[in-house]
């Protein structure tokens, strides 16, 4: 069984559905028993980083996130905003992050002769930097859905599993142990989405 955590922002529905294509049950949650007693999580995000800290702390969620996560070791991936709430902290908010990996989220921030637009969106492809089994059966360069003004900076180059290029070179996908971010949207990414999902539900 997946969890994917309610805390009022994110695509869940969408999510949910894309399990059910790779033939995984899930469930959509705000209960913290629920939380601490999962197989594996999903963390999604759509909106801005204080607010989704906010309302995890709202929720009385942030207690129990840190005991599936850090203490139980229970694998956690973070879609889009719910990647950059994992980090230390970030240039759109005063409030910390969860702290779960060593990065912090930055904002795009191009000069007007460049002619790229914040936010990034649309389609991207990512690069692999490192094998993980989360992306197994991908080909070199895949490409995702993309929607956001932030993007995340890991400060250990063994978190990073993929990066993608936008003006600047990003980290569009990290791993720390059991935890897992990714910036694009694989619910929205057809295929390639599909596959990462799969391989979440069966290799991590």
């Amino acid at each position: 069984m997946i969890t994917i955590i309610d805390y009022g922002l994110g695509n869940l529905a969408s999510i949910k559905n894309m399990l059910i294509k790779v033939g995984a049950n899930s469930q959509i949650t705000s209960d913290p028993k629920l939380i601490i007693q999962a197989e594996k999580l999903i963390l999604p995000g759509v909106g801005s980083f204080d607010r989704a800290i906010n309302r995890l702390h709202e929720n009385d969620m942030i207690s129990s996130l840190n005991m599936a996560v850090l203490e139980k070791k229970i694998p956690v991936l973070g879609i889009c905003l719910g990647m950059q709430i994992m980090t230390s902290k970030s240039e759109e908010g005063s409030l910390p992050g969860l702290g779960w990996i060593d990065a912090d989220t930055k904002r795009f921030f191009f000069e007007k002769d460049t002619g790229l637009k914040v936010p990034h969106m649309g389609w991207n492809i990512i690069k692999k930097a490192q094998e993980n089994p989360i992306f197994r059966d991908f080909p070199d360069e895949s490409r995702f859905y993309f929607v956001h003004s932030y993007y995340v900076e890991c400060k250990d180059s063994e978190n990073v599993l993929m990066k993608t290029s936008y003006g600047i070179e990003f980290h569009s996908a990290f791993c720390k142990e059991n935890i897992y971010g990714v910036q694009f949207h694989p619910e929205k990414s057809h295929r390639f989405g599909m596959q990462l999902m799969k391989n979440f539900v069966e290799c991590i």
